[in-house]
């Protein structure tokens, strides 16, 4: 009887599977949602301007945000950025545009965006424009124009500011009444036309004379176009909260 054989038997060692990759996006959701609470906590212990900062983002990134309202509708919008005041120029030339004597004031009414924000100036001509020479009352044609771009400017909570400006002829009477008091006065009607007609409560925080201090063309200080009326639209600055019952004052440099 043959003994019986020794049988050896090698088994291969089976490879390591690897892992699937379901858990990779748990993990993933799982962070997400960790840093989502922690976002909701900070802001949450955040001031209030940060959370509407942030809440505007989020409704609009392209930066119209919309805030909660002091009384004035369903929200206000913030205009910050350089694109939305050349929007807004947009809409001011367009809403002149349709005025009747718009061909004929044209010339006169320039607007610009600068580093403060969109300034728009009324610039007179020999004959007078806007206001009669040497005086303060308001034409006609700047009373149409101030109610065009007072309702558009009201619609915003950025601060306004208006400056009046002379030529360098003095007054034969400079020692009762000068180019300061005229670009003051030409200023403040020029705040009251527009305070009746869309600029809400405290939206104009400076009314500034500065007689022939700031010419338009130096070259020729007795020029007519350095007589003018600027209109600026401000930046909101940041962090800051647009306030109301504010006495609109007179600065005289």
């Amino acid at each position: 009887m043959e003994p019986e054989s020794i049988r050896i038997v090698r088994k291969k060692p089976l490879a390591h599977q690897p892992h699937g990759g379901a858990w990779k996006v748990a993990y993933a959701d799982f962070v997400t949602a960790l840093m989502s609470l922690f976002i909701v906590l900070w802001l949450m212990n955040s001031s209030r301007p940060i959370q509407e900062a942030v809440g505007g983002y989020f409704r609009d990134p392209y930066g119209v945000a919309r805030r909660p309202t002091t009384g004035r509708g369903p929200g206000e919008r913030i205009l910050t950025p350089k694109e939305n005041l050349a929007r807004l120029k947009q809409k001011l030339l367009n809403d002149l545009a349709s005025l009747p004597e718009f061909p004929k004031l044209k010339n006169q009414i320039e607007i610009t965006v600068t580093e403060e924000g969109l300034r728009i100036e009324l610039i007179e001509n020999a004959k007078g424009t806007f206001f009669e020479n040497g005086k303060s009352q308001p034409t006609e044609a700047l009373i149409a124009v101030l109610k065009v771009l007072a309702p558009e400017a009201g619609k915003l909570p950025n601060p306004v500011s208006i400056e009046g400006h002379t030529d360098a002829k003095p007054f034969s009477n400079a020692h009762i009444y000068s180019n300061w008091e005229l670009s003051s006065d030409r200023a403040n009607a020029a705040r009251r036309l527009m305070e009746a007609s869309g600029l809400h409560a405290g939206q104009v925080v400076a009314v500034r004379g500065y007689a022939d201090r700031r010419l338009r063309d130096p070259k020729h200080p007795f020029d007519p176009s350095n007589r003018r009326v600027s209109i600026l639209i401000q930046y909101l600055p940041d962090n800051v909260k647009q306030t109301t019952g504010q006495v609109p004052t007179t600065v005289r440099r």
